[in-house]
């Protein structure tokens, strides 16, 4: 679980930094979290990672402000989330995240970037058992037994729990977030700092990618990032 965690990361890093418009995508993500699911941090811990996500990569607190007063007004836009599948040029499978107030036109921006780098738009659920969708923590610490034994005790549904380096990272199924985050924040203290946290798909597999698959990959990333209705994008493609 955790090689493929960490291949994924470290394939994402550079569609990562690419994100030119991340304050807005920060920006509308927040607000319809907040719009859900409250204002208040500590009631919504959908919208508390958010936050500190946000803060990690550097979002002004200006952005994340606005987003919130904009929720806590009511009006504005109504954004729904879908998800696109597909295959990119080389066999890699590829799930795009998106928030739209318009499903038409996101859908044949989407099918754009496919066509345009080679790669193959799929129905729902074409690649997505081949990704598992997980919450994902990992913070400092040696105590894995203990961790391990009050994820249990909490009756979490725990995929996995690793200890590497004085790191440890807990797998548990995307359900299980809020349960998960507040386990382990009643045992560590709410001064714990999660070097990750976050809700992810993790594929099972690696596809390796090569020549000039590679370059067309990179355009692949770069066509969807630039799309402001994209929020996330998960792949198996190792370079």
């Amino acid at each position: 679980m955790g090689r493929a965690y960490q291949n994924r990361k470290e394939s994402m890093a550079k569609t990562s930094d690419a994100k030119a418009k991340v304050y807005s995508k920060y920006g509308r993500e927040l607000y319809v979290v907040a719009k859900n699911g409250g204002t208040d941090p500590n009631g919504n811990l959908t919208l508390r990672r958010l936050i500190d996500n946000a803060k990690k990569d550097q979002v002004p607190a200006h952005v994340i402000e606005k987003a919130l007063k904009k929720a806590e007004g009511g009006a504005g836009e109504n954004f729904v989330h879908v998800q696109y599948e597909g295959f990119g040029q080389g066999g890699f499978n590829v799930i795009v995240d998106c928030l739209t107030d318009n499903n038409t036109r996101t859908f044949n921006d989407v099918r754009t970037c496919f066509n345009k780098c080679k790669a193959k738009i799929g129905t729902q659920g074409t690649v997505a058992h081949m990704f598992d969708h997980l919450s994902v923590f990992a913070f400092k610490s040696d105590n894995e037994e203990q961790v391990l034994e009050a994820l249990l005790e909490a009756d979490v549904d725990v995929t996995d729990v690793e200890l590497e380096e004085g790191m440890i990272t807990v797998f548990a199924p995307h359900t299980e977030y809020n349960n998960t985050r507040t386990t382990l924040t009643d045992l560590l203290g709410n001064d714990l700092e999660f070097e990750t946290d976050t809700i992810t798909f993790i594929p099972q597999t690696i596809t390796t990618i090569g020549g000039e698959d590679i370059e067309m990959f990179e355009k692949f990333m770069d066509a969807l990032n630039d799309n402001d209705d994209v929020q996330n994008i998960y792949h198996n493609a190792e370079m």
